[in-house]
């Protein structure tokens, strides 16, 4: 049986981060090419997206969006052909309002025309940014139009809502039929925003699931301050520690992987980190639970620098992050009654460290490890 369109976290790579304008169809196909070449493809990363600004300034006569022949002179169906001939899946940009958030076409009053077009060029994911909306029409009017044009043009097409949070999209994305939502203004390549994005979903647990992720936005690991934009982030960059715990955050809190670096030059900490396949696995768990917090007694517990996640996963393991947001080493205690495990039900905990892929033990009650500054270990637990 075919995987079901949206189960799990979609994994894939989006050109905005690194590139945004500057894009064409070369680039497309050389990420394509290192998907297969460099093992993201057997790691579970499949789709491949464009973000905004491959189109012309205007529609044509017809009133059809047209890719701009000087970066695509081939056309978006060859370019989606060369993907799929890659075992891989095709993705587009368009958005909610009149214009695109660079100014190019959007697809308001233009869904069904535009979810055509999209299935006949072969599109697999569309990204539907939230810019140059009408003001007094409903965004979650406007993402259940697409939602319907989406399902009713002939393809499977995942259907990716990207309206930054707002809206009160929690409480009405589910019905609209997205199968992911941008839950966060646009993250940057720095370990604020890293840090912050993560913290302002610790209590969005609930709003994540098979059909229907919480997108906290695409990862910045491996850039380095690589953006050609500013305001990503080409002056900032984050340290191989900070890129891995960001990595962790996002993979165990369920979030849509998409990668945002130049892959094509990806270093080996940057490889060993988006091809991790334990924690791949965690964050592809069939079940899609969000992951709950702990905060650790007594000095931290006022504090959200410093936290244990826990996810529940399908086969009765939990999958459980210990997070040092903060500047300072610190020791991170989990008591397992914290995870419904008491003392007197004679079970203990059987730990495997995700990162250094290797058994740490058996314990019983508490595990306490020291977790440097903006570090983190995640370990896979097993009732004994």
């Amino acid at each position: 049986m075919a995987k079901q369109l949206g189960l799990t976290p979609p994994l894939g790579w989006n050109s905005w981060n690194t590139f945004t304008w500057d894009i064409n169809e070369q680039l497309v196909k050389d990420v394509a090419d290192v998907f297969v070449s460099e093992g993201y493809k057997d790691a579970g990363y499949e789709y491949i997206v464009i973000d905004d600004c491959w189109s012309l300034k205007e529609r044509d006569q017809d009133g059809n969006l047209v890719a701009d022949p000087e970066k695509f002179p081939s056309g978006m169906k060859a370019l989606a052909d060369y993907v799929h001939d890659k075992g891989l899946k095709f993705g587009i940009y368009s958005c909610v309002g009149t214009h695109t958030c660079a100014g190019y076409p959007g697809s308001f009053e233009h869904e069904f025309q535009d979810a055509k077009l999209f299935a006949e060029w072969g599109v697999d994911f569309l990204k539907y940014d939230y810019c140059f909306k009408p003001r007094h029409i409903s965004g979650e009017l406007l993402y259940k139009r697409m939602s319907l044009a989406l399902k009713n043009c002939g393809r499977d097409i995942l259907f990716s809502a990207c309206n930054w949070g707002e809206d009160n999209v929690y409480h009405w994305i589910r019905e609209s039929g997205a199968h992911m939502y941008r839950s966060t203004h646009d993250i940057r390549d720095n370990w604020d925003s890293i840090k912050g994005l993560a913290l302002s979903q610790l209590d969005k647990a609930s709003f994540t699931g098979s059909f229907c992720h919480n997108d906290m936005d695409m990862l910045v690991v491996g850039m380095y301050g690589g953006s050609n934009n500013d305001f990503i982030g080409r002056i900032g960059g984050c340290t191989d520690t900070q890129y891995k715990t960001h990595f962790a955050l996002w993979s165990i809190m369920g979030s849509p992987l998409m990668i945002g670096c130049d892959i094509r030059s990806a270093n080996e900490f940057t490889k060993k980190t988006l091809l991790n396949r334990d924690l791949i696995a965690i964050n592809q768990d069939t079940e899609g639970r969000g992951a709950y917090r702990i905060k650790p007694e007594p000095q931290w517990f006022h504090n959200d620098d410093v936290f244990m996640l826990v996810k529940v996963l399908s086969d009765g393991d939990l999958a459980i992050g210990f997070f040092n947001l903060s500047d300072g080493q610190r020791e991170i205690s989990l008591q397992f009654w914290d995870l419904g495990l008491p003392y007197a039900s004679g079970f203990s905990l059987s730990l495997y460290d995700c990162w250094e892929h290797k058994e740490l033990g058996v314990f019983r009650e508490r595990f306490a490890p020291t977790v440097p500054a903006h570090d983190c270990l995640v370990v896979r637990a097993k009732l004994v």
